[in-house]
């Protein structure tokens, strides 16, 4: 049968049998891996970053507390009234800062020089200037606007060569002195502490420059007083002067707002927090009492403390890291690790057993942080060690194989360092009962194995606790014996939710888990006992079958639970069609001797079908639907074949080898392989006529190299060693079926003559008279010899 031929037969064989599990069986790799992996990614950031725990928010002084309420750890709260009073004295320290321009005054008297000036040399000019041209020109010197009137009073002052000197002189005295804008404000700071700086280089000054310091007021009136003291000048050309004066009269001292409120701000923020520290275990409030101003802080600060890791940065961050985590991981593991190979049913188990795992881990933690709370002498901490932290590996173990549990643990255990703070010895305490939960239910045979792998997860919790405390520096003491109680528990809590969960897993995904195969290798099931009844002789074969491959099984290291019970179940499609199969004929007339041999391959091929019909009736489960399907793969039905070419005419079509062949798939595991091989080869046993061990050596040895040269192998993980292992234990097996016994001696009887003499023992007549009677002499040597013929033999026993 060539590869094409085969591939069109198994795609066949899947739409006639159809998937198995609606399409979660699909053995492809998953269309839908991606966003399963970034979906729990998400999920997980959603679970893991929210932080805090289960402390009340009270509002306002005089709340009454309602229960006892203690610091999980070490805090320094901020004392907030405290803080804002020491920043206020820093802002109140800050002296006012003026601005002093030391060049203002000057330029003030040097404008109004030079513009008496220019009105001196037009006066002394031989032409009358025009008031066009004028004008701008002492606007320019003056720096100021000036009105008609103004002007007017300008042109005609009496002026000669003394009057520039003399009014700059005058208005020296006035300019040369600070002038402020408002004196009493500067007064009053000035009574504290004021800095100025020079406007033009920034350089502080000393504060002796501020003696003479008087407002605009006082200033105007020096001014008025020292222009009157000029003569020659009418009352309109004093005001006039007076008003150029004023207009020149500017703040020389002005106080720099921006600066100090900037110098303030700065002195404020170098104030750090005043901050009072609540120890670990300390009592913030008792139920009852009335909550202060102090408890408040201490109460919000607890709240405020796990919630650290709340913004949107920190959340994408942890996102982008799980998300590489687990793509990593799985991609790695799909590439390098062989029996990695999860289809979407398998992905979908992992991704909703991470997420419950998860949340059950994180309302723990909630509930560990209400205990410490409420019993105040053991600290919230203590309780994280009873989380059931091996729940998810043990599930996975159980479910799938101890690869994908090597993953699940690792990955499971650094993402719970995450979510406990990036604790390294949490990660590593998770990974350990992981670990040694994940192995001690490695071929869960029984449910107490379940209990038992608790045990040893709850002593490795133990022993690693004692390390960690040690390896701290720290001595013995009590805390130490409750953190070994709550390891223990946890190994004891992850028994009991695995022993829970199983059957949940078994009836939501469809898997046929070893939990599982123990109910159906009880002997009294259904479709057991129909067996037994309609299919004697199937039903002894498929016993016999169980025993060859549990054998092998354990010799290559495969599941010798799911080769066993799948041997009990792998023939029950016989039960449809039962005397058409050999060893249910009883001795009568074989019926295929009247039917054609395309007709009985037909008849032989169709057991699959309806083995399968029944396995999902009665809802045996994936795995041993799988091995029902395959364990006669694509094999030849040789007898059948044979016989239908010896009938065919030389001149007609040859049958096809196709139509005598076994629709498949070929074994996909080695336990579907094991199968096929016990199967043919106790099948072929009875036919030995005496079965000497080198006699069943050398059957077994041509079958298997039959089954392999045919290719039915090609598709599973057999190899040449374990063929090997595998007919050294069918050859054990078979030679304790086939024992030999030594032959034993006929039954003792007494041959009597039937005459008239008398016997020589000296027997009665009634002792003569009663043949099954043995005399006393014999009674008494059981060892006598046994006579060669005896016509008393019990001939009809056994026959119906």
């Amino acid at each position: 049968m060539t590869k094409e031929e085969q591939r069109k037969a198994r795609e066949g064989r899947s739409a006639f049998f159809g998937d198995g599990v609606q399409g979660l069986r699909n053995r492809s790799k998953p269309q839908l891996g991606g966003w399963l992996l970034f979906a729990v990614a998400l999920l997980l950031t959603l679970i893991i970053v929210p932080k805090g725990g289960l402390i009340p928010d009270y509002h306002a002084p005089g709340d009454i507390a309602s229960r006892d309420i203690k610091s999980p750890r070490e805090l320094l709260v901020e004392d907030i009234p405290l803080t804002q009073a020491k920043r206020d004295e820093a802002w109140a320290a800050v002296p006012p800062i003026y601005d002093y321009q030391t060049t203002a005054g000057k330029e003030a008297v040097e404008r109004i020089r030079r513009g008496l000036t220019q009105l001196l040399e037009q006066q002394n000019a031989a032409d009358d200037p025009k008031r066009d041209e004028l004008l701008p020109l002492l606007e320019a010197d003056f720096g100021v606007p000036l009105t008609l009137v103004e002007y007017q009073a300008l042109i005609h002052l009496p002026l000669d060569q003394q009057i520039p000197e003399l009014t700059g002189a005058a208005l020296t005295q006035v300019f040369e002195r600070p002038i402020v804008a408002n004196l009493q404000v500067f007064n009053a700071d000035r009574e504290k502490r004021i800095l100025v700086r020079d406007q033009s280089s920034g350089a502080d000054l000393p504060v002796g420059v501020l003696e003479r310091t008087f407002g605009l007021n006082e200033a105007l009136e020096q001014a008025k007083s020292l222009l009157g003291q000029i003569s020659g000048l009418s009352a309109v050309q004093h005001q006039t002067l007076l008003k150029l004066v004023q207009q020149q009269l500017r703040p020389s001292l002005s106080y720099n707002q921006e600066e100090t409120e900037q110098q303030r701000r700065l002195a404020r923020d170098e104030v750090k927090p005043v901050l009072f520290q609540v120890k670990k275990g300390e009592m913030v409030v008792r139920e009852g009492a009335r909550i202060t101003a102090d408890q408040i802080l201490k109460l919000r600060a607890i709240r405020e403390s796990g919630r650290d890791n709340r913004s949107f940065q920190t959340a994408l961050g942890l996102m982008i890291c799980i998300s590489l985590l687990i793509y990593i991981g799985f991609f790695f593991a799909q590439e390098n690790i062989r029996k990695f190979q999860p289809d979407s049913r398998d992905l979908l188990f992992l991704t909703t057993t991470f997420l419950i795992l998860f949340v059950l881990i994180k309302l723990a933690i909630f509930i560990a942080t209400g205990l410490g709370n409420t019993f105040a002498y053991i600290d919230s901490s203590t309780y994280f060690y009873a989380i059931p932290f091996a729940l998810g590996a043990m599930l996975v173990r159980i479910v799938l194989n101890s690869e994908t549990a090597l993953l699940f643990a690792v990955c499971c255990s650094i993402l719970v360092g995450v979510l406990f703070g990036n604790s390294l010895f949490m990660a590593l305490f998770a990974l350990t009962s992981c670990l040694v939960g994940a192995h001690g239910v490695h071929f869960c045979q029984e449910r107490s194995s379940l209990y038992r792998a608790g045990m040893w997860v709850g002593l490795t919790n133990a022993a690693l606790l004692i390390g960690m405390h040690f390896m701290a520096g720290r001595s013995l003491e009590l805390e130490l014996l409750w953190k070994v109680g709550f390891g223990l528990c946890g190994g004891f809590f992850s028994a009991i939710f695995v022993n829970g969960t199983i059957p949940l897993v078994e009836g939501v995904f469809k898997y046929t888990t070893d939990i599982k195969l123990l109910e159906l290798a009880n002997m009294n099931s259904p479709i057991l006992r129909q067996l037994m009844v309609e299919a004697p002789g199937t039903y002894h074969h498929s016993i016999l079958v169980g025993n060859l491959v549990e054998s092998a099984a354990e010799a290559i290291n495969a599941n010798p639970l799911l080769a066993r019970v799948s041997a009990y179940y792998h023939d029950i499609g016989k039960i449809r069609k039962p005397l058409y199969f050999i060893e249910n004929s009883g001795g009568q007339r074989n019926k295929h001797d009247k039917l054609a041999p395309s007709m009985s391959a037909l008849i032989l091929t169709s057991h699959v079908k309806d083995g399968v019909e029944l396995a999902r009736e009665h809802k045996l489960g994936a795995e041993l639907i799988d091995i029902i399907q395959q364990h006669h793969g694509t094999a030849l039905i040789k007898f059948f074949y044979d016989r239908a070419k010896s009938q065919t005419d030389a001149d007609m079509p040859q049958p096809h080898e196709r139509d005598y062949r076994y629709h498949g798939p070929k074994p996909q595991t080695r336990e579907a392989a094991l199968i096929m091989l016990a199967d043919a080869i106790e099948a072929a046993s009875r036919t030995l006529s005496d079965p000497t061990p080198a006699r069943i050596q050398g059957m077994v040895q041509k079958l298997i190299n039959n089954v392999f040269i045919d290719g039915q192998l090609d598709e599973c993980e057999l190899t040449l060693k374990d063929l090997h292992l595998i007919a050294k234990s069918f050859n054990r097996i078979l030679a304790g079926s086939f024992h030999h016994r030594v032959d034993y001696p006929e039954p003792v009887h007494i041959v009597r003559e039937k005459t008239d003499k008398t016997p020589v023992t000296g027997k009665t007549k009634d002792e003569s008279e009663n043949p099954d009677r043995e005399s006393p002499a014999e009674t008494k040597d059981p060892e006598a010899p046994a006579a060669e013929d005896s016509p008393e033999d019990l001939k009809r026993l056994g026959i119906s």
